[in-house]
């Protein structure tokens, strides 16, 4: 994987983080809501891991974070 889409999932995995720090969630209840693990979860939200994540994965996660998808790409927002 090349460095720009490595910074992508890991900007992606920063804003799942941020998403679901404001909805009060734990890592495990996210995991829990999209039927994965908790350290599935948390690999993903890991700034260094390499960890890519499914579409559906990434849309049962936005439903569980109540978000639309799009904004899970919003890097710029949830970075501040």
């Amino acid at each position: 994987m090349d460095y720009k889409r490595l910074n992508e999932l890991r900007l992606l995995g920063l804003t799942i983080a941020y998403y679901r720090r404001i909805r009060g969630l734990t890592q495990m209840e996210l995991a829990e809501a999209v039927n994965i693990s908790r350290t599935h979860i948390s690999n993903i939200e890991a700034p260094n891991s390499r960890t890519s994540i499914s579409l559906n994965k990434l849309f049962d996660i936005a439903e569980a974070l109540d978000v639309p998808v799009k904004d899970l790409f919003d890097f710029q927002d949830t970075l501040l």
